[in-house]
């Protein structure tokens, strides 16, 4: 308990519970309580990808929503106000069978999971390194790995427990609650400062490489979502891969613990954009191993590769389009997001329209994976450090 005392440390720790609940639960526990779902309601895999990109089209909406000059001035309260309507929206998946509520629900807290990623960011990475501490920004983005786990688990256990997905909606927006109220003993009031208007920036032409590093991280957006949103039902599928079944989602989440860090320190040795280049290919062959070895080994080599990049190549985008425009990194940013949300939002509706006519998601997947390596061979060549 000691430890927390350190103003640092309880920051870091509270952008990690952040994370984790408007992420790790708020927005990837649809993926381990999506099979179950679909046996339970007789979902097809065109209504199950519908629900998945109303979550990320909330995502997209709320990223730019959320840089709006007028949520600045209180970062904390709009933090708080996302994460209890995350909590709300995921219990309450929980507590109907209707398609169209379903999809209301996963869209208006995919808007919160944007607010909670955008006002997490604003609060806890900038204060960290103005105590100089930025190096517990690992921790930060440590969270959602760490919800994956936790929430793998919660499902887990409510399936052994005999209950069906209802349930586990519902454990998991009491999960968030918890977050909720963690973040709300952790995190200091706002700066007094927060939110002042400042001189406005010069609108510079955009810089030579913004535009091919936003096609390629479009590209990853779409290229990762398929593997994120269909992994479990894709195993599910396989029957010499049932021993692992159930410990597939727990192994995205421990991959991706120390994704960023890991991906961070490559990048510091072959560069940001190279780095980008090598985690989307490694990426690219987990997602392509899904499908194409249907085996228990495959199941676990291709959690374990998704999981240990898909946080990493988040990171290192950001990274690069920030160098790219140093003097105005919030419209290089943004620029991104959106970039990033519209591939998240294409991908899952997609895949699900084509597995229906298909009768699975190997093409589907085998597309993903091509997506990633497209996206690799345009970032390898040109480098920021």
């Amino acid at each position: 308990m000691k430890a927390l005392s350190s103003p640092a440390l309880r920051l870091a720790i509270a952008g990690a519970v952040s994370q984790g609940a408007a992420v790790g639960i708020g927005r990837f526990v649809f993926s381990p309580i999506l099979p179950v779902m679909m046996a339970g309601l007789h979902l097809s895999s065109g209504q199950a990808g519908w629900i998945a990109s109303a979550n990320f089209a909330g995502y997209l909406v709320g990223a730019l929503v959320a840089t709006a000059p007028a949520f600045a001035r209180k970062p904390r309260f709009w933090l708080l106000l996302a994460l209890a309507i995350s909590a709300v929206t995921t219990a309450g998946m929980g507590l109907t069978t209707a398609l169209l509520v379903f999809l209301i629900l996963r869209a208006i807290g995919g808007v919160a999971s944007a607010f909670v990623l955008v006002f997490a960011s604003t609060v806890v990475l900038q204060r960290l390194a103005q105590l100089g501490r930025g190096e517990l920004s690992a921790v930060h983005f440590a969270g959602v790995g760490s919800a994956i786990v936790i929430s793998a688990l919660a499902t887990s256990a409510v399936a052994m427990a005999g209950y069906g997905w209802s349930l586990m909606w519902l454990v998991s927006g009491a999960l968030s609650f918890a977050a909720l109220l963690a973040v709300l003993a952790l995190l200091p009031p706002d700066d007094p400062g927060a939110g002042k208007a400042s001189a406005p920036l010069p609108d510079e032409p955009i810089r030579k490489g913004l535009p091919t590093l936003l096609l390629a991280y479009g590209l990853f957006g779409f290229g990762y979502v398929v593997t994120a949103t269909f992994i479990v039902a894709i195993v599910k599928t396989y029957p010499a891969a049932h021993p692992v079944q159930p410990f597939v989602w727990l192994l995205v989440g421990a991959a991706a613990v120390p994704s960023v860090m890991l991906w961070t320190f490559i990048g510091g040795r072959i560069g940001v954009r190279r780095a980008f280049a090598v985690a989307c290919v490694v990426e690219a062959l987990g997602v392509a191993v899904s499908v194409l070895r249907p085996t228990a080994d495959g199941a676990v080599i291709a959690s374990l590769l998704l999981g240990g990049t898909y946080m990493g190549i988040t990171a290192l985008g950001l990274v690069a389009a920030r160098a790219l425009e140093p003097h105005n990194p919030s419209r290089a940013l943004g620029r991104m997001t959106a970039a990033f949300g519209l591939g998240q939002m294409i991908g899952p509706a997609f895949a699900g329209w084509l597995a229906e006519r298909l009768g699975g998601f190997g093409l589907a997947s085998l597309i993903a994976s091509g997506a990633l390596l497209v996206s690799a061979a345009l970032t390898f060549r040109r480098e920021v450090r």
